[in-house]
């Protein structure tokens, strides 16, 4: 005699069960493996995973597990691991996952262990983000946590997902060639039974081509529609109505009604109906899956298609190490089309480097001793030697990598509005054909009301609503980091296309942000040195302008040692020099200290000592190449365009003018430009604010959407929604551009959805839609929604 164990669900012989009278009711298992997770369970009070589970049994381990702890080593640390606020975080993809019951599961147990900040498995890639703090857990113990309930876990890794991917297309190939393969002989059958419909045949003829039909109808069912019936059966035990079920459900009537037509000869079978809707339905989602790839691929690419080792320069010596074992300082050289893993500045040796998937800009850029490389280029037409600036983990193109990971797994809000709709949906499809079935048979009798009835299930399709919004999110997210624009989020993508008004940072932002001294004037004498030391204190461009001027006129010239050294956000520097107070900055600043002076053109430095002013300097910035270009283009788009900036009246009306902006305020404070961006929002407008610098933060908080340059200060970054990698402003045009046409986008395939579905629901249950129309419909509907949204790559 055999029983169940009561954990994993298998069966076994009862005489080497073990037997556990411990509870209430006696209890049987396998192991005690399984006798141990039971008992884990129950003490946590997770009981309910063996209602979750239902009748599912657990498959025990195919392969020895190997120690979890080589989750523990710096190596593993290095390549898998990032760290963040104190806490740890990795992704990995947990084997064994199933069902909904599977992931709950999981994520209560790694939610029960101390020290487990966030756990979110995805049922649709088995994959999970941990986060934990290491002080209290190790990996190697979450790990062993997983284990224990027996599952498995690895490293996400997008070369070993790219490998999962291919033999899933391969299986996915094969059922569709066997479908294919049945329709296209039972459609020379069905001629011939549609032949003898008309014009006469035989009864033990038509009793062959029907039995012929059954045996191809059969195997597409079972084999190429598994996928169906697999998805139902998940959906239904854990509450879902999916269009999966609405598929199985109507192509196992069809089959089933069939197979009576055929045994008692009343009524016409329909297994050529049956073969060509699992076909036709497979065969749409088979392309929807390598559409949806593709659309997802730039994540993958950006980090699966990096070299895994470089040439470390070590004295004389050269040889190939694998990326994470580079340190900072390391030397590492790059030969004429190699691709760069690892972030760092250019020792020796010049040459061009394609950047074009990280900025978007086509033109090389030449880069020679003290030049910035950065990872994700190309070395074009030389061989360079480069200083190593960041670990592997910390360089742009993971970095980037982490972000397009992010983005793809927070949802915007019309998707989850859309995703809503859908899980509805096919429980009213259901609902609507269960009506129509007994309407028309009322009316019509059997034969027919069930013809009708499948119809109205096969046509109606959830999938085109549900598909409307992540894949147009997804392309979108895509095209933007192929052409230098990241978006943190992927609901900002939707929120920066209902955006009205775009207020611009000009330092930095609309000017390269490198003013350059066109003017001196000197009042009083002074030491060069002190002044030079005052402008170094500070990371403002202007003072930068201002050091790099004076280094020019006097190369040898050094920082006098300053005391007491303040910066004064968005107007200067103060500081002590033996006894003496010196000052540099605007105006503004100076009439605080009691000077009379007045910003009269351009940009304007003053330097101050004791209570003389000594000199000022007249800068002027020139705006981006592509300033004007760019302000038209998104004017165009139906935005508000305003100019905010610390500097005075007469520069910021030069510069306005200059990139053709109407409305600007000048010798705004920080505080001030989030004001009037809160004044903004207060009157409805939703705002959108781009700047680079440390100024800009308060203001870029205070805004609906923030995008920094990708030159920006961390801080600006920091508190950035959208990065835009160049810092061209044609990168932000391209942002706006992006965010309208992939919004847009979703407001058709939602619009397409309900249209399609409003339309065909109602010719189904009139009677006007056979169910091998029926299903080619559905699979167009999903595959006319994916197309729409690839048509993203195509718009520039």
């Amino acid at each position: 005699m055999s029983k169940n164990c009561d954990h994993c669900g298998l069966s076994y012989n009862d005489d080497i069960l073990i037997k556990d009278d411990s509870f209430k009711d006696v209890r049987y298992f396998c192991c005690k493996g399984c006798q141990g997770v039971y008992h884990l369970l129950k003490s946590e009070g997770l009981e309910g995973f063996y209602d979750k589970r239902g009748k599912t049994s657990i498959e025990p381990p195919k392969v020895t597990l190997d120690d979890a702890k080589k989750f523990d080593l710096d190596g593993f640390k290095e390549r898998y691991i990032s760290q963040k606020d104190g806490f740890y975080e990795v992704s990995l993809i947990i084997s064994g996952i199933h069902c909904a019951a599977c992931v709950w599961l999981n994520e209560k147990i790694l939610y029960k262990l101390e020290g487990v900040i966030e756990a979110h498995i995805s049922q649709a890639n088995n994959k999970a983000k941990i986060v934990w703090d290491p002080e209290l857990i190790s990996l190697s113990a979450i790990i062993e946590a997983i284990r224990s309930i027996g599952y498995n876990a690895y490293p996400y890794d997008a070369r070993v997902q790219e490998a999962h991917a291919n033999a899933q297309r391969r299986d996915y190939y094969a059922r569709l060639a066997f479908g294919i393969f049945a329709v296209m002989n039972i459609m020379w059958i069905a001629i011939a039974q549609y032949y003898g419909y008309f014009f006469g045949i035989e009864k033990n003829v038509k009793s062959v081509l029907t039995f012929a039909e059954f045996l191809l109808a059969t195997p597409t069912l079972f084999y190429t529609g598994s996928i169906f019936f697999k998805g139902a059966y998940y959906g239904v035990k854990n509450g879902f109505v999916t269009m999966d079920l609405l598929i199985a459900s109507g192509s196992s009537l069809t089959y089933i009604y069939s197979l009576y037509a055929m045994f008692s000869g009343i009524g016409e079978p329909y297994f050529d109906s049956v073969t060509m809707i699992i076909t036709f339905v497979f065969a749409g989602k088979f392309f929807e899956v390598l559409m949806r790839k593709k659309a997802v691929d730039t994540l993958d690419s950006i980090s699966g298609m990096l070299p895994t080792e470089v040439l470390l320069v070590d004295g004389e010596e050269k040889r190939f190490v694998s990326v994470q074992s580079i340190k900072k300082g390391d030397l590492i050289e790059v030969k004429s089309g190699e691709k760069v893993v690892i972030d760092g500045v250019c020792v020796s040796g010049e040459g061009s480097f394609d950047e074009a998937s990280l900025s978007g800009e086509s033109i090389p850029v030449l880069k020679n001793a003290g030049s910035k490389i950065i990872s994700g280029s190309i070395c074009l037409d030389s061989v360079i030697l480069y200083k190593a600036g960041a670990l592997a983990k910390d360089s742009t193109v993971s970095k980037i990598a982490a972000l397009l990971e992010d983005a793809m797994n927070k949802k915007p809000h019309i998707e989850q509005l859309a995703n809503q709709i859908s899980r509805r949906f096919s429980s009213v499809v259901l609902g609507i054909a269960f009506i129509t079935l007994f309407a028309w048979w009322y009316f019509a009798g059997f034969n027919e009301a069930l013809i009708v009835a499948i119809s109205v299930v096969v046509i109606a399709c959830p999938c085109a609503l549900g598909l409307a919004t992540p894949v147009s999110t997804l392309v979108g997210l895509g095209v933007g980091a192929k052409k230098g624009v990241l978006f943190k989020e992927a609901k900002f993508l939707e929120s920066l296309a209902k955006c009205d008004v775009l207020a611009l940072d000009k330092t930095g932002t609309i000017t390269l942000g490198k003013p350059e001294v066109i003017k001196v004037e000197e009042f009083e004498e002074f030491d060069k040195s002190v002044l030079y030391a005052l402008v170094q204190s500070s990371s403002h461009p202007v003072s930068k302008g201002v050091a790099k001027y004076l280094k020019s006129i006097e190369s040898d010239l050094k920082e006098a040692q300053l005391t007491n050294i303040k910066t004064l956000e968005a107007k200067g520097v103060e500081a002590d020099f033996e006894g003496r107070r010196v000052i540099g900055g605007n105006a503004r600043l100076l009439r605080e200290f009691g000077f009379e002076c007045e910003d009269r053109d351009a940009t304007n430095y003053w330097f101050a000592v004791d209570d003389k002013i000594c000199a000022r300097f007249i800068l002027k910035d020139i705006p981006r190449s592509d300033a004007k270009e760019a302000i038209e283009k998104i004017a165009q788009m139906g935005l508000s365009v305003v100019m905010l900036t610390g500097d005075n009246e007469n520069a910021a009306c030069e510069v306005a003018e200059s990139v053709g902006i109407k409305e600007f305020h000048a010798s705004l404070l920080p505080q001030q430009k989030a004001e009037f961006i809160e004044a903004l929002r207060k009157e409805g407008k939703r705002v959108v604010m781009a700047g680079d610098g440390i100024n800009d933060a308060l203001a870029l908080a205070k805004s609906d959407i923030a995008i920094s340059l990708g030159s920006g200060t961390d801080i600006a970054v920091g508190v950035s929604d959208i990065i835009l990698m160049s810092d061209s402003l044609s990168a932000l045009a391209k942002a706006f551009f992006i965010s309208k046409k992939t919004y847009k986008t979703v407001k058709q395939n939602i619009a397409f959805s309900i249209l399609y579905n409003a339309t065909t629901i109602p010719l189904a249950v009139s009677g006007f839609v056979m169910p091998l129309v029926a299903a080619l419909s559905m699979s167009l509907s999903s595959l006319v929604v994916v197309a729409n949204a690839l048509r993203i790559k195509n718009k520039e």
